[in-house]
């Protein structure tokens, strides 16, 4: 077992290389927490993108001091992250491609989609059979389709602050479950299904997804 970690907005807040530092792994084993990285589960690889630097009103904010201190420029920085991305999801044979950020790229909750994410990382996704792409941020739990491309954009970040009163609901067909509340999410994988199911706080079933795959036998 692994506790995979990925930063966040608010981490970007605080001391970042403190975080990253491998003091905590030797603590713990199971601890893993690093800008980018990937986990290789044989039947699927799990893709983590650090996307806080992408989001240009963090680098322009006055009011709130986001620490860069690690990174080359930002521009270099982001390019890198896609170039390594793609790469890797290219040369990936695994059976399902997970990639997960801190930040949504399609969201129906408060925060909602993340423009620059849509720009430079989306593409890359769709060019590379991503299945699922998983994400906080936004305080619900949310599943929002694609409509050109079999991606299925998940959030789950209702562990706490949810509540927020809030829904976009300008995705129509497109937003196929979406809680304002706490809750959690479970994802269990085979060679050739995926089961997604999102749960209130109390454990209760609130929406389920099912993927299928063709299971090719070697030659």
């Amino acid at each position: 077992m692994c506790f995979c970690l990925v930063l966040g907005n608010h981490d970007y807040r605080g001391d970042v290389e403190a975080q990253l530092s491998p003091v905590l792994q030797k603590i713990d084993t199971r601890w893993l927490c690093l800008r980018s990285f990937i986990v290789n589960a044989e039947i699927a690889k799990f893709f983590f993108v650090d996307t806080t630097p992408f989001v240009d009103k963090y680098i322009t904010d006055k009011d709130l001091i986001y620490n860069w201190q690690g990174l080359p420029s930002l521009k270099t920085y982001r390019t890198n992250v896609l170039k390594d991305l793609d790469l890797a999801l290219r040369e990936s044979s695994a059976k399902w491609k997970i990639v997960i950020g801190h930040h949504a790229i399609r969201s129906a909750g408060y925060h909602g989609d993340t423009p620059e994410l849509i720009n430079h990382l989306l593409p890359v996704l769709k060019a590379n059979n991503v299945d699922l792409y998983m994400n906080g941020h936004d305080h619900c739990l949310g599943h929002v389709t694609s409509q050109d491309s079999p991606i299925q954009f998940l959030t789950s970040g209702a562990s706490s602050k949810a509540w927020r009163g809030f829904v976009n609901s300008n995705y129509g067909k497109a937003l196929k479950f979406f809680h304002d509340g706490q809750g959690f999410m479970s994802v269990e994988l085979s060679q050739t299904d995926a089961r997604i199911v999102f749960y209130d706080v109390f454990g209760e079933v609130l929406h389920k997804l099912s993927l299928s795959k063709e299971l090719h036998s070697a030659m």
